[in-house]
């Protein structure tokens, strides 16, 4: 339950990023509403998923995944460049996300076959 509530809480980060740029300083009303309703739902989601997943990797996949979905929309949407290394470089931050949680789940069934409780507990 806690990953994909991290997940959800990365996405709005990515949200949160782009609103706030559309912000134009805070002076634009829709995309401000946007940035603090995302803001809020995003720290909330991370709060809530640091329950269950060491802070060092929650944040880690928060800040990977948001970062990599805010380049990747404003490279979609909002006329940023793209280039092979770019793109490269944006999977390379999946993947380490990816393997972020693999290492946690290993590392979740280890600590649970040696008897450990798991930090949700």
């Amino acid at each position: 339950m806690y990953w994909p509530i991290l997940i959800v809480s990365a996405v709005l980060e990515a949200v949160w990023a782009t609103a706030l740029g559309y912000s134009e300083g805070f002076s634009n009303l829709v995309p401000t509403i946007v940035f603090f309703v995302a803001l809020i739902g995003s720290m909330a989601g991370l709060a809530f998923a640091m329950r269950g997943i060491p802070i060092g990797t929650a944040y880690a996949v928060w800040t990977g995944l948001g970062a990599a979905l805010t380049v990747t929309y404003a490279i979609t949407f909002g006329g940023e460049s793209a280039s092979v290394l770019k793109v490269l470089f944006l999977a390379g931050i999946i993947a380490c996300v990816i393997g972020l949680k693999l290492v946690h789940s290993r590392e979740e069934r280890e600590a649970e076959s040696a008897g450990v409780p798991s930090m949700g507990e």
